[in-house]
């Protein structure tokens, strides 16, 4: 089996030698253990992200492998494994690898499918179709292996654009009013844009950052990502640093987890988008794990500032960013 992937040369090292400490000769040796349990790695990366690069299909191979070989039975504990793959294709030296992007993902993903996490939060700006397509992955799967359902939130800057992408992707916009004087959140109306799991989305879009925090608190929001968006220090970080004060306090859990990164290089200008989608994890009760693949989805769209390049891999000339055609 030929494989190959983007910064292949650069990563390949790390990968081997995660497998190795894991029982696992090597990718292909990887891609035989999950097509042993009827995963199909690629088909469920691409029903999340057709333009998913070459290696990220890889990394959940090699994650998905991971936790087979380490017989997890429990979804939270097969997305903690998983993120151990994805950190194996973090570049040595770059900041996804010194950040441990690839673990952390896992670990937020090992979150929200356990109880103890009631409400989760896209804390991004509302231009983020990324931060859309996360929540309606989310929504759609994140139930099938928790007993209670999970609420999923978008709170960002711009109430007309919470509106918008409520209308675009069928979300449901809640509409507030927030009281700078007193600091009451009131909400004004309630409106869904579809019928089933995409209406179970809600909407928030605040004015600033103490009309963020108040949609934080009066959600109950215990996990939340911010994304790399076009407003990072203006919202989204500022309203998760407030609402983490907040909560140590007060006593309550919050973990609040950073996007931006990729398992590739973080790019300069044209930043990298990133959300975390997954799929379930089903398990027979006494059986080893079958079915589909819990995914720990980091997507990766970059642009390339030559709009001629169309390649597939890092661009040689001085962009340093990926393009792909999306014709």
């Amino acid at each position: 089996m030929e494989i190959k992937f983007e910064g292949y040369e650069r990563r390949i090292d790390k990968i081997n030698a995660c497998l190795n400490e894991n029982g696992i000769k090597d990718l292909e040796d990887a891609y035989n253990i999950c097509s042993a349990k009827g995963i199909n790695v690629d088909e469920i990366v691409r029903n999340i992200q057709p333009i998913a690069f070459e290696n990220a299909i890889w990394a959940y191979t090699a994650g998905c492998a991971i936790a087979i070989k380490k017989g997890c039975k429990v979804a939270s504990d097969a997305a903690e494994s998983i993120g151990v793959g994805l950190q194996a294709f973090c570049i040595p030296g770059s900041v996804a690898d010194q950040r441990s992007v690839g673990l952390g993902h896992g670990n937020l993903a090992a979150k929200l499918l356990r109880e103890e996490t009631k409400c989760f939060a896209f804390l991004a700006g509302h231009e983020s179709f990324a931060a859309a397509e996360g929540a309606i992955g989310i929504a759609r799967t994140a139930n099938t292996v928790r007993k209670t359902p999970l609420k999923v939130i978008l709170n960002g800057l711009g109430k007309d654009a919470a509106y918008i992408i409520s209308r675009i992707n069928g979300f449901t916009y809640v509409k507030t009013e927030f009281n700078q004087a007193t600091g009451e959140l009131k909400v004004i109306s309630t409106t869904p844009y579809s019928n089933g799991e995409r209406a179970a989305v809600r909407v928030f879009g605040a004015n600033d950052v103490n009309e963020g925090v108040a949609i934080m608190q009066a959600e109950k929001v215990d996990v939340s990502i911010t994304g790399n968006s076009t407003n990072p220090t203006r919202f989204q970080h500022p309203v998760a640093g407030t609402y983490k004060k907040e909560c140590i306090e007060q006593g309550k859990k919050y973990f609040s987890v950073a996007s931006g990164g990729g398992t590739g290089r973080t790019g300069y200008r044209g930043r990298v988008l990133k959300t975390c989608l997954y799929m379930p994890w089903e398990v027979e009760p006494e059986s080893s794990i079958s079915g589909s693949l819990l995914l720990v989805l980091c997507r990766a769209e970059r642009t390339c500032r030559n709009r001629g390049c169309a390649k597939h891999m890092i661009c040689e000339r001085d962009c340093h960013v990926q393009y792909r055609n999306l014709r």
